[in-house]
């Protein structure tokens, strides 16, 4: 994409997500870094661990909130996704400054939600950690199609949105009040999935 096209792409998700608490990004990666992505997921998916809900120090497995399996990344060790963490630098970088936010990291995930997953209503910001300021969402499905379930459902101001989890979307919103769900997904459901943070966590991969 033209540097001046870039640019208008990039202020009218940045006015978005500031008017509207989320934004929905077609197209997020070039073809040859969603490629890699798509490999790298597949290649790891026996390393999946079942997922947990609450705090590091006191997080469990509950299946009734969360069916998801994932794979948290870390820059030094998955260094053959770069291409992946220079995107998710240049995005850090545009929120930064376009919405004037103490962006200082990052960590992220890939989740799989096996055939008849789901995630119950959340946010993804935590009462004492309050670092998660921004969610990323960025799908990894090739022909998904409506009646394949596992929209991204969120509810705000008494509506419910929801998005399909398709090829290479990308969906941001704050972390801290947009309350959001995973619908049942009717076949398994690939994503990448992580946060921008006011500072570091010390979970998964950390930015500057």
């Amino acid at each position: 994409m033209p540097p001046i096209e870039e640019a208008k792409h990039v202020s009218r998700w940045i006015d978005e997500l500031a008017e509207q608490d989320y934004a929905i990004i077609d197209n997020f990666f070039e073809d040859d870094t969603l490629k890699l992505i798509n490999t790298f997921f597949k290649g790891k998916e026996l390393d999946f661990q079942p997922a947990k809900v609450g705090q590091a120090s006191i997080e469990k497995r509950v299946p009734e909130i969360r069916t998801d399996l994932t794979y948290w990344l870390d820059r030094a060790r998955d260094e053959s996704l770069l291409p992946f963490f220079v995107k998710v630098e240049s995005v850090r970088e545009e929120l930064k400054y376009g919405l004037f936010l103490s962006l200082q990291g990052y960590e992220f995930h890939f989740a799989l939600y096996p055939s008849g997953g789901f995630y119950r209503p959340h946010l993804d910001q935590f009462d004492a950690r309050s670092n998660r300021m921004i969610s990323m969402i960025i799908y990894l499905n090739q022909d998904w199609h409506l009646g394949d379930g596992g929209e991204l459902r969120i509810h705000k101001e008494g509506l419910e949105i929801d998005v399909q989890p398709i090829m290479n979307r990308c969906v941001i919103f704050r972390s801290d009040c947009l309350l959001h769900e995973v619908l049942k997904a009717n076949k398994p459901r690939r994503s990448l999935t992580g946060w921008l943070l006011k500072r570091p966590s010390g979970v998964g991969v950390l930015g500057i």
